[in-house]
């Protein structure tokens, strides 16, 4: 039996440097937000197998056809060929830290594929919190649940 892949390899644990890097993309990701009708930038960084991805909030004058900043990040790291998420972090304008939406806790839970990536947010003034995808999403529905 042969060690892991490069890429399986990649998709071990972030270690704290790695998610400090995360952490300055998101901040970076969210000056990148078009946000006009909200004015709430939100930045959103994912490490993945495939490397580390950026993605800001994208809103639309039809409100339901904007974009969050996880699913941006976690779309461009997809289209990218990455398929195993080892954590992520949102950077939010606010002191109050923003968790992903449900729809956004879904998105990223297709992408954990059997490991529990971390979810850090950080707010302004130095607000931060970490947990486990598991965590914001108890009992998640995934591929597992099909049968996969």
């Amino acid at each position: 039996m042969s060690g892991p892949t490069e890429r399986e390899a990649a998709a071990g644990p972030v270690d704290d440097a790695a998610l400090e890097a995360l952490v300055a993309e998101a901040w970076a990701a969210s000056a990148r937000a078009y946000a006009p009708y909200s004015g709430f930038a939100v930045g959103a960084a994912v490490a993945t197998d495939a490397g580390v991805f950026g993605g800001a909030n994208v809103e639309n004058a039809s409100y339901p056809v904007g974009l969050c900043a996880e699913r941006a990040a976690m779309a461009a790291a997809a289209t990218a060929g990455a398929r195993r998420l080892r954590a992520v972090a949102v950077a939010t304008p606010t002191r109050e830290l923003t968790p992903p939406c449900g729809m956004c806790r879904q998105f990223l839970w297709e992408f954990a594929v059997g490991a529990d990536p971390v979810v850090v947010l950080v707010g302004e003034g130095g607000a931060r919190r970490s947990w486990h995808l598991s965590e914001l999403l108890p009992e998640a529905f995934g591929p597992s649940s099909l049968g996969r």
